[in-house]
């Protein structure tokens, strides 16, 4: 997964340009966002062909002009590791092919969609307030969008552009804080203490970045 971090803007601010030197404001952080999820072909010919090429005739203006990260997933939602097929290609540059040709046994590949990572001056974005649920005295720090939903019902989109984390005593943005986690705008900030040489997580607080209405 892309970790998905910048450093701390005042929440409600949102970007407007679509330039790509605007990245050039940020020099110090890592802000992304992401596309809508594109599914342009089928596997029933030579294979699921989501490239970059095809999908900007398609959407124009809905996809950056360089891409900073990638993510695909069939359409019922499994990762390409989960679904098991051999890809041809994945990556900025091209975009995704999956070829029929390349699967054992006959085997069709499945139907994928795709969606683009990039500067958050594409995006526009309003940030959520700053949330945080958990503590790492169990297991570790556990900031998963699905229980901040429960837990906080119609405060976050449905669809999150971006995701920022920050420890709550010092704000430092988790990316600076040498420690090894999980970051992304589908699934929220886990921080294990077992992943960690100290053997525990920091305490962390996240937002996100939503569509501004």
């Amino acid at each position: 997964m892309i970790q998905m971090l910048s450093v701390a803007f005042v929440a409600g601010l949102f970007f407007e340009s679509s330039q790509p030197e605007c990245l050039t404001q940020f020099p110090l952080s890592k802000p992304e966002c992401w596309t809508d999820w594109f599914d342009r072909d089928d596997p029933s010919g030579t294979g699921d062909w989501e490239t970059l090429s095809d999908l900007r005739k398609e959407y124009p203006g809905k996809i950056c002009s360089k891409p900073v990260g990638v993510e695909t997933r069939t359409l019922s939602g499994l990762t390409v590791a989960a679904a098991g097929d051999v890809i041809y290609v994945s990556d900025t540059t091209t975009g995704f092919v999956c070829r029929n040709q390349d699967q054992p046994r006959n085997k069709m590949c499945n139907d994928y969609r795709v969606r683009f990572s990039c500067p958050p001056c594409f995006c526009k974005v309003c940030w959520t307030k700053w949330y945080n649920r958990d503590a790492p005295s169990g297991t570790g720090d556990w900031e998963n969008l699905i229980n901040l939903r429960t837990e906080n019902p119609g405060q976050i989109c449905d669809h999150p552009l971006s995701i920022e984390a920050v420890t709550t005593d010092t704000l430092t943005p988790a990316i600076s804080t040498g420690q090894t986690f999980i970051s992304n705008p589908t699934d929220g900030f886990v921080c294990r203490n077992t992943d960690q040489k100290s053997g525990a997580c920091r305490d962390y607080k996240v937002r996100f970045g939503c569509p501004c209405n």
